[in-house]
């Protein structure tokens, strides 16, 4: 194991340290110039529709879901362990700035996202049995013809289905068995089959019940972790302005803090940056479109917007409550990270470690497990849902049941395995998904730009 972790981290490495970056941010200026910065001008109406028609108990659809639930299906999979271990490990890693790096990551992010969920809309397709199907593999044929399209969705599907379906259940079970032994001591196996076992219930209900139980889960689990951040905060409320300052110090010089020279030291924070936003808001990977796809809306616009908000929900909202929690209690104020290292600090105990100083030890432990709880399952749920349609997608649907019961294996799997290399594993995937989503997305960029010009000609 530890021979394949030096393997798969000097592939990471390269992939985040280089391609990543250059897609993700290139990608986000190019859909922000040709939208006209659409996650500013749209950003009110967005909110409108996300939570104009708010609602615990959507109605039911015959074939595909309302917008609302096509929402919560996409927030399901993004807000996930990438809120709290992985906006941790970012930090702990990169120093405080690189949670600036992820606002930059996601701001672009929102227009990358727009153009995800209008083509999954506009290319999506409608079987004769009245089922839904869309996702990236739809637009990238569309995108590039012949063999090189079909090698290319192709590639996406196997990756989409290793990364999330299989891989990425793995870190999601693994971060909710290790917070539950160290906040209950409850053994690792024993929450591993826990999760399996619900998870197998909600995946044989198919998308309806995906549908029903993220649609509840989701406001829940976002009310529970804001309320208990906001309690940290406002108990270090002297210390939230050096929280900031950090923030933004350290973003440009975080040699302060991490050590090493200057150039190794940004290259770190911002890559943690970038490698940790991806796996976090999910823009530009590729995952959430398939969530989009099935959204019941008028025009591909309006889902356009929704998409955008998961984004901000997910970053600007969840992912930073993490961060000042983290930062206020354990950098600021001479903090026991202040001098850029402590012994037994790791990103799976961070966020515990954080709250616990504020709340109590034992509180703070299992009020950080019972939300990477929340957070992890309905990230399980989600991803499981984008992988099934690329089963479908390759193998057709008869497949259904073996890649279930392959996916619950993994999430059991996931509660017994080494963190880091699951977590590596996971990134690598995540980050070959990219490549063939945003070259498909800038190859379509015209019909993105034209639905988001006509909608403002409207």
């Amino acid at each position: 194991m530890d021979a394949l972790l030096k393997i798969v981290q000097t592939i990471n490495m390269y992939l985040s340290d280089y391609i990543l970056i250059i897609l993700l941010v290139g990608c986000g200026l190019y859909f922000s110039i040709r939208t006209k910065f659409v996650q500013v001008r749209c950003f009110g109406e967005g909110m409108k529709r996300v939570f104009g028609g708010f609602s615990l108990k959507g109605k039911k659809h015959d074939s595909g879901m309302s917008s609302f639930q096509a929402l919560t299906t996409a927030i399901a999979a993004q807000v996930g362990t990438g809120n709290i271990v992985g906006a941790c490990g970012a930090i702990l890693i990169g120093g405080p700035g690189a949670i600036f790096w992820m606002w930059v990551i996601a701001f672009f992010g929102m227009a990358t996202i727009y153009a995800e969920a209008v083509l999954a809309q506009k290319t999506r397709v409608v079987h004769k049995d009245g089922t839904v199907a869309g996702g990236p593999v739809y637009y990238i044929k569309q995108a590039f013809k012949g063999r090189f399209g079909t090698f290319l969705a192709g590639f996406f599907s196997v990756a989409i289905i290793l990364a999330l379906g299989f891989m990425g259940s793995m870190v999601q079970a693994n971060s909710i068995s290790e917070a539950c032994y160290n906040a209950f001591g409850i053994p690792t196996w024993v929450m591993g089959l826990a999760v399996a076992a619900v998870s197998a219930f909600i995946f044989i209900g198919g998308q309806k019940r995906i549908a029903s139980v993220t649609e509840k889960l989701v406001p829940v689990m976002a009310i529970l972790y804001i309320v208990g951040s906001l309690v940290v905060i406002i108990a270090r409320i002297q210390y939230i302005p050096e929280t900031f300052g950090m923030i933004f110090r350290y973003a440009f010089q975080p040699d302060a803090i991490i050590g090493g020279s200057i150039g190794f030291a940004l290259k770190q924070a911002i890559s943690q940056g970038a490698k940790r936003g991806l796996f976090s808001n999910e823009a530009g990977m590729g995952s959430t479109p398939h969530a989009h796809a099935m959204a019941n809306v008028k025009d591909p616009h309006e889902q356009g917007v929704s998409a955008m908000i998961g984004v901000f929900i997910d970053t600007f909202i969840v992912l930073t409550l993490t961060a000042i929690v983290t930062i206020s209690t354990l950098y600021a104020g001479n903090g026991i990270l202040a001098s850029g290292s402590a012994e037994g600090v790791v990103k799976t105990n961070m966020a515990q470690l954080a709250f616990s100083s504020v709340m109590g030890e034992g509180l703070g432990s299992a009020f950080v497990a019972v939300c990477l709880l929340f957070f992890a399952f309905s990230t399980i749920v989600g991803w499981n849902f984008f992988g099934r349609i690329n089963v479908h997608y390759l193998l057709g649907k008869k497949f259904d049941k073996i890649y279930s019961v392959v996916a619950i294996a993994f999430i059991f799997l996931g509660s017994l395995l080494s963190n880091d290399l699951v977590w590596e594993l996971t990134d690598t995937f995540n980050q070959l998904m990219v490549i063939p989503n945003v070259l498909a997305l800038v190859a379509l960029g015209g019909l993105v730009a034209a639905e988001a010009k006509a909608h403002a000609k409207k």
